[in-house]
């Protein structure tokens, strides 16, 4: 069954990338020579290191790790991918003619642009609808394969915010870097009394970095556990079910 899901590399005190590029999203060409760059590629050193993350962007070298496994399992477990037009924009010239992706790609935009063809199975649709449409467009495309939310962070909080997504996987890198934007935290649209529940299903300790993944069980309100002062327990709310698409 086709799942929604996303992984995202990040720092132990919660940062993807450095301070935003203050940069107009027309202008992203040269992103890797902007405040954004430093910190994400710390954070996704593991994956830059892994052979199989070589391979598909066509260098060679990598080392054959628990790491390249993690890299070739997300890649071919994708069957379409979600993503914002910022990384759009600053992945289009690097990626060159055959993208790493090798399935459609849908971009979730302000801007209108005709779909864009690539070598190796990789197309880039441009969607003005919002995120909820682009992932039903990726369902439709991915042939019962998953539909890969594939960042930013921006974009992956939103899918989040709108019950979209089945599973996450975050990549923790033992790195502290003090500032840049983060992955959790405002735009998720929670109150003070509301979360959203996480149910543990692998963790990976490896050298450079620690995968967690997850499965996303939905929203739930907040209780006081009033247990220290002598009080009766309050059972903990159950995550309220979220409809299909």
């Amino acid at each position: 069954m086709t799942q929604v899901t996303a992984q995202m590399s990040m720092s132990l005190d919660g940062f993807y990338t450095g301070p935003r590029d203050p940069r107009t999203p027309q202008d992203m060409s040269g992103w890797m020579r902007g405040p954004e760059a430093p910190g994400f590629f710390r954070v996704t050193r593991w994956a830059v290191d892994a052979a199989a993350w070589r391979e598909r962007q066509g260098f060679a070298g990598g080392e054959r790790s628990v790491d390249s496994e993690i890299v070739e399992e997300t890649f071919a477990a994708a069957g379409a991918y979600v993503m914002g037009r910022r990384m759009f924009d600053a992945g289009e010239v690097p990626w060159g003619e055959e993208p790493p992706f090798r399935a459609p790609v849908f971009v979730v935009t302000h801007r209108p642009r005709a779909v864009l063809e690539r070598r190796g199975g990789t197309s880039f649709t441009f969607v003005t609808e919002g995120p909820e449409r682009a992932v039903e467009l990726a369902r439709d495309a991915a042939g019962g394969k998953n539909v890969a939310v594939a960042g930013g962070g921006e974009l992956l909080r939103q899918v989040l915010a709108a019950g979209l997504l089945d599973q996450l996987e975050v990549h923790i890198a033992p790195v502290l870097l003090g500032e840049g934007q983060r992955l959790f935290g405002p735009g998720l649209g929670l109150g003070a009394d509301d979360g959203i529940e996480l149910v543990p299903d692998r963790v990976v300790d490896a050298p450079g970095v620690t995968h967690l993944r997850y499965r996303v069980a939905g929203r739930s309100k907040l209780v006081l556990d009033d247990r220290g002062a002598g009080g009766d327990l309050v059972a903990p709310a159950q995550p309220e079910q979220r409809s299909a698409l």
